[in-house]
Formats: C-alpha cells, structure tokens, sequence
C-alpha cells in the first residue's frame, strides 16, 4: 500500500480541492492510502494584509512548498490562478486537472449585471485584475478591497458592507454556492486570470513515484492553455496580483490565446490576441507578450509597480 500524504490550505474551498483529488486519485488507484493534511499559510492568518503590496498570492503557497521540501508532504494542491510563475528549485507542477469554469461572477444584492449597478456602487474585490477591468467597463461605480474566504465576503455583502462582489465562479460551484451568483460575467467583459479554474498538483521533481501517480489526473489540453497562459505572464513578469489577464483556447491545432495589460484605475487598458500552434503553447504565450511589450505593456506594469 502506497501513502501519499497531500498538503491543503484550510479554508473549504481549498479542502473542497484537496478532497477532489484525493477521490479522483483513489478511483484510479486502489493501491494508494491518502492522508489530507491542513496546513494555515501567512495569506490565511494576516487578513488584513493587501496581496498586491505584500508578496501576492505567493502568501498562499510559500508553508505548503515549505512542507514539500522538508518531505513532510508529497503533494501540494494548489488553484492555478494562485501559483507564481517561478517554483522554489526542486518542485514542479506534476499535473494540471482538468479546467472548470474559468469565468468571474457577479454577486450582488441590488443588481443583475455589472453594467446595471448604480452610480457609486460598492463593489468589492482583492483582485488588481478584477479592479482594472471593472473599473473600464463601468467607471461610475467605487471599487472597494475585501479579503477573506467565500463565505465570509458572501457574510459581508449580505450585511450591507458592499452592493456587490466580484468572485470567481467556480469557487461558487465547487462550494455549492453558485445560486448566489446573480450573472456569469461573459469572457470578453472580464478575462479571467491565467490558469483560473484548474486545480494544480506541485511534488518534489525527483519523487519519482509521486509523479507517476499524479500523471493520471494531468489533462492535456488543460496543461497546454494553462501553459500558454502563464508564458505570457512570465514574458511580461507580471506576478499573480499585476493587473493583467490571459485566456487560452484551442481549434483544432491552433491555440487562441488572449491577454490584457492595464492599470489599476483601469484608464490605460490594452487588449491583444494572438494565434499559433498547439504543440508550443509556452511559444504562444511568450509571442503575445512580445505584441503587448510593442503596444505598450510593459511601461504600463512598469508605472504600476513603482507607484
């Protein structure tokens, strides 16, 4: 009988993560003994922290990637969205599951759109890239920081302290939440951060054993869009709170891969797209980030990091 021992944060969204691939894991392999292991990260503890000003979503990763290297984990489950584009030496991304939904949702006590709301509605977010794209698309309203697991922004909205959230969606349906949701904002209104929706698997690169278990649950075609994704960021080195979004597709043997730079005030917003092949998706993301330098990309994250 194999142990496989699987780090988690423990908010219900991450442990929601960690049981789904812990049960796809034992549906695949009867041979395997799985122990969940919760872990608190620095981005757990200090809510009051700001991630764009204090390391990032990086805050979430650094005591699970900690517990890999000290082998007192194997595996470490991560949501894509979250994980820097640089991994500390000696760990890796053994596997992508397959994507959910990659789109951000409204929820809201007063309105059934974004574009609906009120003049000087409070909307709240922590995402640099959510306050940029809605702050373009509907300038009239205030957009407000919030930090905090799922149900404790859902507990704020509904007490009056914002009219409405921004969130991702599938945090919504994973938590069986996704009746809150008053709209699906579409794709082209609001690009989804690199990697969103997919859950990612991190294990020491020299576990041999470890990485032949979690290469049953990479999906392929996960793997290629999220790559392209984050080869773009990487290109433009924009951490995971730069206002900046990249969403890939696929047609056939062509990757359909698209971006924005902006800044957080969103009054400088570029949008840029890119197509190519399928068999090199990082290739992909890093000529997309060659457009968006030429169009101005990189001042504009420039600007936005020296402020």
């Amino acid at each position: 009988m194999t142990k496989l021992r699987i780090g988690t944060r423990k908010s219900k969204l991450a442990l929601w993560q960690a049981n789904y691939v812990s049960e796809r894991l034992q549906s695949l392999h009867s041979d395997i003994q799985i122990e969940l292991i919760a872990i608190t990260t620095q981005g757990d503890r200090q809510q009051k922290l700001s991630l764009s000003k204090e390391g990032g979503k990086g805050l979430f990763l650094k005591e699970l990637e900690e517990c890999l290297l000290r082998d007192q984990i194997d595996v470490a489950v991560h949501s894509m969205k979250d994980v820097t584009v640089s991994l500390p030496i000696g760990l890796h991304i053994a596997a992508i599951c397959n994507r959910g939904d990659p789109r951000d949702a409204l929820v809201s006590t007063s309105s059934q759109t974004l574009r609906s709301l009120q003049p000087g509605a409070r909307v709240g977010t922590c995402s640099l890239r959510r306050q940029c794209l809605i702050k373009y698309f509907t300038p009239w309203v205030q957009v407000r920081p919030i930090r905090g697991n799922v149900q404790t922004r859902l507990e704020r909205l509904d007490r009056g302290d914002f009219d409405a959230l921004v969130l991702a969606n599938v945090g919504l349906q994973r938590l069986g939440l996704e009746h809150r949701a008053t709209d699906v904002i579409p794709i082209e209104n609001m690009l989804p951060a690199a990697g969103q929706g997919a859950i990612g698997l991190e294990c020491r690169a020299d576990d041999q054993l470890t990485n032949s278990i979690l290469e049953s649950l990479n999906d392929r075609d996960t793997e290629v869009r999220v790559n392209a994704e984050r080869a773009a960021n990487e290109a433009l080195n924009a951490g995971c709170e730069s206002p900046v979004a990249f969403y890939c597709e696929i047609d056939g043997d062509i990757l359909h891969l698209r971006g924005m730079v902006g800044d957080p005030d969103g009054q400088e917003v570029i949008f840029c797209e890119h197509r190519g092949s399928k068999a090199s998706p990082k290739n992909v993301g890093y000529d997309l980030a060659k457009k968006m330098q030429k169009l101005g990309a990189q001042q504009i994250l420039n600007n936005e990091s020296s402020d």
